[in-house]
């Protein structure tokens, strides 16, 4: 890229710098640093817009250098995915933050992407109300949530994030605010920019469905003490009809134990320990797997709906009023493999245990077994060619069952090493999108499902 060694020799790249000064203000511009990297791709600057038309300038600013941009909110998932060919730019959206004013009565919400999605929730529930959104990730935008198609156990009964969009602004390469949803083809490329990554757009704001917050929250639990329980458990539970909210699954590999503090001498593992995605993060324990579904509703609604479950679950069942320790958080950790499993709920049994075969031992498993759902950790020293056998492995099970294994992060080695996502039918699709919205591979190239 000729134009972007012009660009960005020791000259061109003040100018830059001072340019992107001028679009955000001095405190907000800057060349990057050692954190500032994207699935270990390191970038040139950090750039963090005031507002919509700043973002826009700092696109445009980019395109007449053809300079590579990539967005980051909280960070919390840049590890996520592969790794950008090149990032240039990372625009940083967390001043594009903000709740839209809401008609009272209204349903939906919109939302900036910068905006936490903690801080959302909260001032929703001041009004009585919450997004259907319960991201695993500590910290997470709303923007960072959509780029990620990141859904929590509420996927159960409310489905993705992108089932709870009704719009969003976005930002496309050349810096042309644009707006996508209500009819079906606009909301279906809403839709499609849900899960890119920043590769499609960038986005500004979304207009988000909203819901009451439910009067009343129970959760009821049930060991597991082996995997070919499943099917049946979780037959019965959907099949009772009782509108569970959520179906949760834990399967701690038994061999593991409370991790260690890292030693003050090893910078690295102390690094991994203050990774936004540690903050809170449940130990993982020995012992049997535990079931777990949340009922909400009226008071008198849940009670009676939980005695039907108690019911149905047996002696060994308990009820609580809070969430288990491990409810919506993730498996796995900063410097491990990362995998998700989605497969039909009958088939979530043969997927663990092709896991545990492959891998030649119990995995840490963890996520939704009413929807089939889950994701697992294999450790982050296991070395590269080890990590794609497991894969290949789980791969060739789950292909006959309609089931697919995708690595959600991994070490720069395995990254290397392995096809993140196996076979992926809206290959074309996402392609004919690329083309359209970034014919030019400006925005996180590299960052999408076939090199993209």
């Amino acid at each position: 890229m000729a134009a972007v060694a012009r660009s960005t020799g020791r000259s061109g790249a003040m100018g830059i710098t001072h340019r992107l000064t001028e679009i955000c203000g001095p405190d907000f511009a800057r060349f990057a640093g050692a954190a500032d990297e994207v699935a270990g791709r390191p970038a040139r600057w950090v750039a963090v817009p005031g507002d919509p038309s700043a973002a826009a300038e700092v696109l445009r600013l980019a395109a007449a250098h053809d300079l590579t941009v990539v967005p980051r909110g909280a960070g919390t998932k840049i590890d996520w995915g592969a790794a950008p060919e090149q990032v240039d730019i990372m625009l940083d959206t967390g001043r594009l933050a903000g709740i839209g004013h809401q008609p009272a009565g209204t349903q939906v919400a919109e939302i900036g992407a910068g905006t936490p999605l903690r801080a959302a929730q909260a001032a929703l529930e001041r009004t009585g109300q919450r997004l259907a959104l319960d991201a695993p990730s500590p910290g997470a935008t709303v923007g960072g949530v959509l780029a990620a198609d990141e859904s929590g156990p509420l996927r159960h009964r409310h489905g993705g994030p992108s089932d709870q969009l009704v719009g969003v602004r976005y930002l496309d390469a050349d810096g042309e605010l644009t707006s996508a949803g209500g009819g079906a083809p606009g909301l279906e490329l809403a839709r499609l920019l849900c899960g890119s990554q920043g590769g499609l757009g960038v986005l500004v704001s979304a207009t988000l469905r909203v819901q009451p917050v439910p009067a009343s929250q129970v959760w009821v639990t049930r060991p597991v003490g082996s995997p070919l329980d499943l099917p049946d458990l979780v037959r019965a539970v959907l099949s009772a009809r009782l509108d569970p909210a959520a179906v949760e699954l834990d399967l701690p590999a038994r061999a593991n134990r409370v991790r260690p503090a890292p030693h003050p001498d090893d910078p690295a593992a102390a690094a991994r320990a203050r990774h936004p995605s540690m903050f809170r993060r449940t130990a993982r324990l020995a012992g049997a797997g535990t079931l777990a579904v949340l009922l909400e509703g009226g008071p008198a609604d849940v009670s009676e709906r939980v005695d039907s479950l108690l019911a149905l679950l047996g002696d060994e069942a308990t009820v609580d009023h809070s969430a288990p320790p491990w409810w919506r958080s993730y498996p796995f950790g900063p410097g491990e493999t990362a995998l998700r499993i989605e497969v039909p709920t009958t088939d979530l049994y043969a997927a663990v245990y092709a896991l545990r075969d492959a891998a030649g031992g119990p995995v840490p498993i963890r996520g939704s077994a009413g929807q089939g759902v889950v994701h697992a950790a294999l450790p982050g020293s296991l070395p590269a060619e080890r990590v794609a056998s497991i894969v290949t492995g789980v791969r060739r099970v789950l292909l006959a069952r309609r089931g697919r294994c995708v690595v959600v992060a991994a070490p720069p080695p395995v990254r290397q090493a392995v096809d993140l996502w196996g076979e992926l039918a809206s290959l074309p699709r996402l392609r004919a999108a690329k083309e359209y919205l970034d014919p030019h591979q400006r925005l996180a190239p590299g960052r999408l499902p076939g090199g993209l």
